[in-house]
């Protein structure tokens, strides 16, 4: 039962991550207001990068 629940948030986790980085532009122009949004853009596209990694591997390990 804990398994399937590690399992259920790792793929929370994962879709978040693939938003994170298929939205980051649009996310970036509707939460920020300050000018240079190409380099918010990308730090929300690293961020989802990672959290998407982390939740690959967290799947696979457990």
């Amino acid at each position: 039962m804990v398994k399937l629940i590690v399992r259920f948030v790792c793929l929370l986790l994962i879709l978040l991550g693939v938003i994170l980085v298929y939205d980051a532009r649009i996310i970036t122009k509707e939460l920020f207001g300050f000018g240079d949004q190409n380099e918010a853009s990308s730090g929300l596209k690293i961020l989802g990068a990672i959290i998407c990694i982390l939740g690959v591997l967290i799947m696979l390990f457990i």
